[in-house]
């Protein structure tokens, strides 16, 4: 990366020279120096899985199956921006080294928009819509609610996370994916069902075949049911691979936080891994009881399935790929499908290994007192990020309203939802492991290293941009430790966490967090972004000084790209 790093500043020193280079800094908005730093905070890994470890059988599947995935990442990139791809292939028949380097930047984001920037245009002009292309660019928030209230025969559809909002005239009107997105996602399916009918497992066999039917029919109930089971089945035919294709996560939807985007995993399971935490998997209620929120609040009617999957990374593509990658994940979304079944918390294990050598040790060698640096450790990053996903299972979900019939968290808080979500699971997670450990589940070296891990990760996090939900989520924490005292800083601008008072300032942090979702309180989430959301000077200071580090890392799965080209 040093190589290519310094070749890009030479060209930008170069270029600003030039009246081309004038010329290029007009069109892209920053001088060229500027972009290879950007370019830099990405840094080139190969996640690696070795194909000898793949049974022959599940590499006939993989082939159909990688092609399904590389057609999510073309509904994502028309998702996420209307000339995004456009400007990929004008800037990919340039030969030059700015060309060159603005196509690999574009990449990243999937568009022409800085995800580490609030969605800032980096190259050409205009700014990027709140709702993606979900909805027309001058739809407001008012007029989309107003519209429904009006119109209460829509409100279904309209709410729907699998349609997107048209103006028809004078009118509004929600076209369902199916129909949207029904030239790729035909081909989609096609490819679906020729891996289905290539694999021995039948619980792989009819999640593909329902995922198929869904990207036809838009209903993703039955698939998303079918995906909880898989791995259920006979051992003697289970498949190795764990697979997650479709429209899942709204993060791209910044007006509504409604609309799912589409998105890839073709992964490999870890199985000893995964046997190791499934007894987890046993102690959701005693979490769920132990949540720090009034037991009136407390969520016991979900599903109690709750399987958790250590894999190896093949593959990713669409909303997981643009941006920051996806260490874990916790699926499905729909409530209804929670409470029948549980959720599933999926760990892409060489993900999160590359992350925390490119990204994590370097920004606590940077701000860390060096007696909290030696207790650093990769298993409490891992099982921090494990809690993560299992806490989005717990607390609130389905909630009563004053006047009959039931909202859900997510609709009530709108906006707001995917960061305080993220908060609540980030401090649950700290405290979840924490029960763990105490469980005797988690070995106490955990324990001692969960605190400064934990607090190298909040800088971590905030470094994707404080509009990002992610980001957003650890600026709330970090400001509510600072204010409490339990993050300081020293006369030699040295990070400090008290390890005495942490955790018990975290719990009441959880408590705020769940008493809101509980009560659908938006305007009590609105305040808790306001208030603890935004970045003061001293995280900006420290941010510059971790100006040489990775922010994040840009993947190549050199088997995938293998197998594709077989």
């Amino acid at each position: 990366m040093g190589h290519r790093a310094a070749a890009w500043l030479w060209l930008g020193m170069v270029a600003c020279a030039t009246g081309a280079g004038n010329r290029e800094t007009a069109m892209t908005g920053l001088d060229q120096q500027e972009l290879a730093r950007r370019r830099a905070q990405f840094a080139d890994v190969d996640i690696t899985v070795d194909r000898g470890t793949i049974p022959p059988e599940d590499l006939e599947v993989l082939r159909p199956l990688l092609k399904a995935a590389a057609v999510m990442d073309r509904i994502f990139w028309k998702q996420a921006s209307h000339d995004g791809m456009e400007v990929l292939q004008d800037l990919r028949k340039r030969t030059d080294p700015l060309g060159r380097l603005l196509a690999e930047y574009v990449e990243i984001h999937r568009g022409r928009f800085d995800r580490l920037e609030d969605h800032a245009p980096f190259y050409g002009t205009g700014k990027k819509p709140r709702g993606a292309t979900f909805y027309p660019e001058d739809l407001t928030v008012e007029e989309f609610e107003a519209w429904i209230a009006a119109h209460p025969e829509d409100r279904e559809d309209f709410l729907s996370p699998f349609t997107v909002i048209r103006r028809d005239g004078d009118r509004l009107k929600a076209i369902p994916y199916s129909e949207f997105y029904r030239e790729d996602l035909e081909e989609a399916a096609r490819w679906l069902l020729e891996a289905a009918s290539k694999t021995r497992d039948p619980m792989l066999a009819r999640f593909l075949r329902t995922r198929a039917e869904a990207f036809r029919t838009n209903d993703y109930f039955e698939s998303d049911m079918a995906w909880m089971d898989l791995h259920s089945g006979p051992p003697e035919v289970s498949s190795a691979l764990e697979v997650v294709i479709g429209p899942y996560e709204v993060y791209e939807d910044g007006l509504m936080n409604l609309k799912a985007s589409f998105e890839a995993f073709v992964t490999l399971r870890d199985a000893a891994e995964s046997h190791k935490l499934q007894a987890v998997a046993g102690l959701l209620d005693e979490m769920e009881a132990a949540l720090p929120v009034d037991d009136r609040h407390k969520n016991f009617s979900r599903g109690k399935s709750s399987p958790i999957a250590v894999v190896q990374v093949i593959f990713t593509s669409g909303d997981t790929a643009a941006g920051v990658q996806t260490t874990a994940f916790n699926l499905p979304n729909d409530e209804r499908v929670r409470t029948a079944k549980g959720s599933k918390k999926v760990l892409l294990k060489n993900v999160g290994e590359a992350k925390f050598r490119r990204s994590l040790i370097p920004i606590a060698r940077t701000l860390l007192d060096p007696a909290l640096q030696d207790r650093i450790s990769f298993d409490a990053y891992f099982n921090f990020i494990l809690m993560h996903e299992v806490s989005h299972g717990l607390g609130p979900g389905v909630l009563a309203l004053p006047g009959g019939g039931t909202t859900t968290v997510n609709l009530a808080l709108k906006e707001t939802y995917s960061g305080i979500e993220e908060c609540k699971a980030d401090v649950l997670g700290v405290l979840n492991a924490l029960f763990l450990v105490r469980k005797g589940l988690l070995p106490r070296e955990v324990e001692a290293a969960m605190g400064p891990t934990y607090l190298a990760g909040i800088f971590r996090s905030i470094r994707f941009g404080v509009t990002e939900a992610h980001g957003i989520a650890n600026m709330i924490q970090y400001n509510w430790l600072r204010e409490q005292g339990v993050v300081t800083w020293d006369d030699r601008q040295t990070l400090h966490i008290d390890l005495g008072r942490y955790e018990d300032s975290l719990r009441q942090l959880a408590r705020r967090l769940l008493t809101i979702q509980a009560e659908g309180d938006y305007e009590g989430a609105r305040r808790m972004l306001d208030t603890y959301g935004s970045m003061p000077d001293e995280v900006r200071k420290a941010l510059a000084r971790l100006s040489t580090v990775p922010v994040d890392i840009r993947p190549r799965y050199p088997l995938a790209e293998a197998l594709m080209r077989e």
